[in-house]
């Protein structure tokens, strides 16, 4: 069975999952080969089949761990004893520093996801629908409250915000005027204005 760890203790998993995150940002998905992979990280090839049956099942991996951390950020803000503008404005914030995070991920999945599999494709359009479902009932629960207008269907207002969430990989820069935080609380404040009744 392949060692878990390396030498300075890092699991071999996160060796080959950061490994992937830069060379898939470096090169892109297509040009990156299983052997560079291993190479980049130091394992062979055995360790990564091991741990990963394939590199699509890599692609899918550096996605997914992002969205497992905004899906938890995501019901921790959904859950909490507060009104609920201020707990869509906490979630909405939240999703953008997340995503400003973990840029190369983001940008890695955007750009290749269509080189996912079809049954992995399916698995994680339905993790990115949970993940907005949850999202638009937070709209939807203002709505009912009248706490946020009902002139705009709460599956536009979804998209609305996430298409900026999206777009951030395209123009953000971490030596930019604007922090993560004061990115993600303009967007969630243009998001709040709109809600508006």
């Amino acid at each position: 069975m392949p060692r878990t760890t390396d030498g300075d203790g890092t699991p071999v998993p996160q060796r080959l999952l950061a490994a992937a995150t830069r060379l898939f940002a470096e090169r892109g998905y297509d040009r990156t080969s299983v052997q560079e992979i291993v190479e980049a990280a130091g394992v062979t090839k055995g360790a990564l089949y091991h741990y990963f049956g394939s590199k699509d099942d890599l692609l899918h991996e550096v996605y997914a761990r992002v969205l497992r951390v905004q899906q938890e950020r995501l019901d921790h803000f959904a859950g909490m004893d507060a009104p609920v503008d201020q707990r869509l404005r906490g979630a909405a914030a939240d999703v953008v520093v997340t995503t400003i995070e973990n840029l190369d991920d983001a940008m890695i999945f955007f750009r290749s996801m269509h080189h996912l599999s079809p049954e992995k494709n399916k698995q994680v359009r339905a993790e990115r629908r949970r993940y907005h479902e949850r999202f638009r009932a937070l709209i939807e629960e203002g709505q009912k409250e009248g706490v946020f207008s009902t002139a705009t269907p709460a599956d536009l207002v979804v998209d609305y915000h996430f298409g900026s969430v999206h777009h951030l990989s395209t123009w953000y820069r971490p030596d930019g005027p604007l922090t993560p935080q004061q990115v993600a609380d303009h967007l969630a404040d243009l998001l709040l204005r709109a809600l508006r009744p």
